[in-house]
């Protein structure tokens, strides 16, 4: 993990073990997040959570999965407070696990419309937050909360998002590498990537020869690939 992690019973070790297990096995066409965000949560012994994708090209946190959270109050965020937020620009600068208080102090965020129109309506009191990049591409963040009287999140918490943080990058990579890919046309963009032949794939899978192109091209076409070895380069990549 890099440092000792000090803390964590042995339920929960296997917990980290399961989420690790859980984001090597995905491939690009699973949204991670979905699938391992909740035992994120539990992991950490949080009461809340919410996760968001920054749109470079709206410039906002959307795609939101949530844990604990009103709708209505995720409703709120995404439409105004997200634009009137005084910490979660400061956090995301980080690119590493950070609890809110080094960002800004708790007497001074309870003060803000921030936490009391918005934070405090689902009871947010304590928060960490890990943004997750690819070199300058932002990926995906998790941000979880604790509320009111219980205990702050500490070193225990920020080392292990810190320690989960090289699995999240990979499985949110191959995420977002291609436009949502379906089920099958992963499975045979995998098998393209294996140097198979589309009648081969078309054997392995009980399919269609002509299904198998359907398949090939709608792959490529989501994925930006001229041919199948540029796509065959981008599933291995992603790998």
């Amino acid at each position: 993990m890099g440092r000792i992690i000090r803390d964590i019973s042995s339920d929960e070790l296997r917990l980290f073990g399961d989420i690790i297990a859980r984001l090597e096995r995905l491939g690009p066409e699973r949204d991670a997040r979905a699938l391992i965000f909740l035992d994120v949560v539990r992991l950490l012994r949080g009461d809340f959570g919410a996760s968001y994708v920054w749109n470079p090209r709206t410039k906002r946190f959307d795609e939101a999965v949530s844990f604990n959270m009103a709708a209505n109050n995720l409703r709120r965020y995404e439409e105004w407070y997200q634009f009137h937020d005084p910490m979660t620009f400061q956090l995301r600068a980080r690119r590493r696990a950070t609890l809110v208080d080094e960002v800004i102090p708790r007497q001074k965020l309870e003060r803000t419309e921030f936490y009391n129109d918005f934070l405090a309506r689902d009871g947010l009191h304590h928060g960490i937050n890990t943004f997750i990049f690819d070199d300058e591409r932002d990926l995906g963040d998790l941000r979880i909360w604790r509320a009111f009287g219980r205990p702050d999140f500490g070193e225990r918490d920020t080392g292990l998002l810190d320690a989960l943080e090289p699995y999240l990058r990979r499985a949110w990579r191959r995420s977002t590498q291609c436009e949502r890919l379906t089920a099958r046309e992963y499975d045979v963009a995998r098998l393209v990537s294996r140097g198979l032949t589309d009648r081969d794939i078309a054997r392995i899978l009980h399919i269609a020869f002509g299904t198998v192109r359907t398949h090939l091209t709608n792959a490529m076409t989501k994925c930006g690939c001229a041919n199948r070895a540029e796509l065959a380069a981008v599933i291995v990549r992603g790998s």
